[in-house]
């Protein structure tokens, strides 16, 4: 299994979480997004979107988008489960999960924020506005989805798919400087998350970094 990622991309960021808690073991390979690599033919001809990350499996497979590929992983290795037993549960926890990465994420997504500049000539200033007036616009409302259904983590008591895409955001919140003191359920969620092994080996600060 080979996983092709970039040490601070927020989706790479969620699947080598996800590997971790399930306990799967995959070569990396390190696409430099801010250097094209993942515009280069050879890659595109794997993963046209020329997004990352992409999983090739055991069997030769390519996968694509990182909720797709943490929700293989669910159905191929399925302990532990990183999704609740009963369908309402399951249904709340994707919720959380698309309300980062359909909903916030995107928006600051690299691609995004490289047009913003190089198509728009937006200055460093405005482009970071940009890029916290979608935290914050996000944060509130996850807050407010979360808190019926938490307990240590997002939803429940064991950590989900929900966290997963939880702690990459907050890392991305943290690195502009958004203040996260109204949402203490996230903080809670995201404390409790990063004192488990799987999180912490995943982090950007502990990954090769592409020179």
């Amino acid at each position: 299994m080979k996983l092709y990622d970039y040490f601070r991309s927020s989706a790479a960021y969620r699947v080598r979480i996800a590997l971790n808690l399930k306990g799967v073991a995959s070569e990396r390979a390190s696409v430099h997004l801010r250097r094209g690599a993942q515009r280069a033919e050879d890659y595109l001809a794997m993963n046209p979107q020329g997004l990352v990350p992409a999983l090739v499996t055991d069997s030769g497979d390519v996968l694509t988008q990182s909720l797709a590929i943490i929700e293989w992983l669910e159905e191929s290795y399925p302990q532990p489960p990183l999704l609740p037993r009963d369908a309402p549960g399951r249904a709340r926890v994707r919720a959380l999960s698309l309300a980062i990465a359909c909903d916030i994420h995107p928006l600051n997504n690299l691609r995004v924020l490289k047009y913003l500049s190089t198509e728009l000539g937006l200055p460093q200033a405005e482009r970071d506005t940009w890029y916290m007036h979608w935290i914050r616009e996000g944060l509130p409302a996850l807050e407010a989805l979360a808190k019926p259904g938490a307990g240590r983590f997002l939803f429940g008591d064991q950590p989900t798919i929900a966290d997963v895409c939880l702690v990459p955001q907050l890392y991305n919140a943290r690195r502009y400087n958004v203040s996260l003191d109204d949402y203490p359920t996230l903080l809670r969620a995201d404390e409790n998350a990063n004192k488990l092994d799987a999180f912490a080996a995943a982090h950007p600060d502990r990954q090769e970094q592409p020179q």
